[in-house]
């Protein structure tokens, strides 16, 4: 603990008393923990990141100066850009209403009906334009195969609707994975509990849980920690009572969930039960021993490291970040997997205020999965970040990746 942290915790308290903020009043409202808040004001956490310093001034109230005077002063903010449409806006109208009204009131004739295989086929396009992190064409497709496939479901044969049912719930995740990655949380609760639903009308219990773990990272999204840890703490109860003797398809599930809760953890601040939830979610890759995709979670031994520079960039650990991922070779996961790992490097050089290195990372990133990079919140805030240290002197480089990703409107 240092002299400096403790006077900028006390200054921190300060604020907060003279607002009339609870620390858990102002826990919730940052998204944070209330032991974070009270780590901070004791000057027991450290915050030294320039986003998390944002967070916290807004919560506040104040500028980030105001909290912190030593921080970088802001560039002047170009007037804002007229708004472009979010990749998923398509996706988004799809799911606001009832997903097939039309078959309420009419049958729906043999002829209007697609194959079984034929949507097999789709739904498998489906995933990978998910896991090329392909938003655009992902919405446009989807606009075309979930009215099919709902229709299917609720006119098919007793034989094949089941079947139905299970390639309806992975349309539903894999919409869900999306709108979490383009930071349309609600939208992808919605598509979360429409592929719980699905599974349970399809038989496939394991298909339930990995619509949990779709459900949790929606929660996260939302700053609903709780939510967040309670609906994967409760999966990972349950899954545990059959994971002596498990296939690996559940075990793939089991260290999902214990990896999304390490997310959990990391975003409030808890830094030993993150790192518990990362030894957990390790002990089951190595019980499975290979990298798999079962349920499209991207599950083993690589996953799990690419998970721990994140958490260890959420926690402020850069050195730690960049020392795991060197010993990564993600070449066999999807791009959107290889570019997490690249955007979480950058943000940990950037932490490290090495802005060279931290935007050939984003660069990296952004050839191989460009609209993430463009719409992913941490990310956007990273380039920011960097924009606002980098100053007068940022390169057009940098200057250009802003503005692509719009990060300074």
């Amino acid at each position: 603990m240092t002299e400096e942290s403790r006077a900028f915790g006390s200054r921190v308290a300060q604020l907060r008393r003279q607002r009339g903020l609870k620390q858990d009043e102002l826990a919730a409202a940052i998204g944070r923990t209330a032991s974070w808040v009270s780590q901070v004001e004791r000057g027991v956490q450290p915050v030294v990141r320039l986003d998390v310093l944002q967070l916290l001034a807004d919560g506040l109230g104040v500028s980030v100066q105001v909290l912190k005077p030593e921080a970088p002063q802001a560039t002047p903010v170009p007037p804002p850009v007229e708004e472009q449409p979010n990749d998923l806006d398509e996706a988004r109208l799809l799911i606001s209403g009832h997903p097939a009204l039309g078959v309420l009131l009419a049958p729906v004739r043999a002829s209007e009906q697609p194959t079984v295989a034929e949507l097999k086929a789709a739904v498998a396009e489906v995933w990978e334009l998910t896991h090329a992190a392909r938003f655009s064409e992902l919405s446009a497709l989807l606009g075309r195969i979930l009215p099919r496939l709902e229709r299917a479901v609720r006119t098919a044969s007793p034989k094949d609707r089941p079947e139905l049912a299970g390639l309806l719930s992975q349309s539903y995740q894999a919409l869900a994975a999306a709108f979490v990655r383009q930071d349309e949380a609600d939208a992808a609760w919605l598509a979360a509990d429409r592929s719980i639903r699905a599974a349970e009308q399809a038989g496939r219990p394991l298909d339930v849980f990995a619509g949990i773990f779709r459900l949790a990272q929606a929660f996260v999204r939302l700053k609903r920690l709780d939510q967040a840890e309670h609906a994967a703490s409760s999966a990972v109860a349950v899954l545990n009572q059959h994971a002596e003797e498990a296939e690996p398809e559940l075990l793939s599930v089991l260290g999902s969930l214990h990896l999304v809760l390490a997310l959990v953890a990391a975003r409030g601040g808890q830094r030993e039960e993150a790192r518990a939830q990362l030894s957990r979610a390790r002990e089951v890759a190595a019980r499975i021993g290979e990298d798999r995709n079962d349920f499209n979670l991207e599950f083993g031994p690589t996953n799990v490291e690419i998970q721990t520079v994140s958490t260890a960039v959420d926690l402020g650990d850069a050195g730690e970040a960049l020392d795991v991922a060197l010993g990564i070779d993600a070449s066999r996961l999807s791009p959107e997997r290889r570019s997490r790992l690249l955007m979480d490097m950058g943000r940990a050089h950037a932490q490290r205020r090495h802005t060279g290195e931290a935007l050939d990372c984003l660069l990296r990133a952004e050839e191989l999965a460009p609209e993430t990079v463009r719409t992913h919140v941490a990310t956007r805030a990273t380039i920011r970040e960097l924009v606002l240290v980098a100053g007068k002197v940022a390169s057009p480089e940098l200057l250009a990746l802003a503005d692509r990703s719009n990060s300074l409107g």
